[in-house]
């Protein structure tokens, strides 16, 4: 007996082809069900490749967007970090302009 799933039995009458319900198939039947096998095939490797593209895409958006609130948030430090900098300079030329301005002074050390 030849069992014939419901996609099958769809895509047969869109082709417009009966299949006899008892086994053997002639050649002509066997290669008419082998093509309808092959699409039905074909369709669910399609729909899979779209999945896994789908989900590659998916992990793609997620990875960028992660990576996007990264720089963001390194962007905020460096400027935060930039601002330090400006205000350690500042304190360092505050600290090095008064002793730049006196004349040196000589010392004398004694021994004893």
């Amino acid at each position: 007996q030849l069992r014939l799933s419901e996609e099958e039995k769809r895509l047969l009458a869109q082709e417009g082809v009966t299949l006899p319900g008892t086994l053997p198939l002639t050649q002509a039947e066997e290669r008419i069900l082998k093509k309808v096998r092959r699409k039905i095939r074909n369709k669910q490797s399609a729909q899979d490749s779209r999945r896994r593209k789908k989900e590659y895409l998916d992990l793609l958006e997620s990875r960028a967007a992660a990576c996007s609130a990264q720089n963001r948030e390194l962007r905020e430090r460096v400027q935060e970090l930039e601002k330090r900098n400006g205000s350690l300079l500042r304190q360092l030329r505050a600290l090095i302009t008064p002793t730049s301005n006196k004349a040196a002074q000589t010392g004398t050390c004694v021994l004893v």
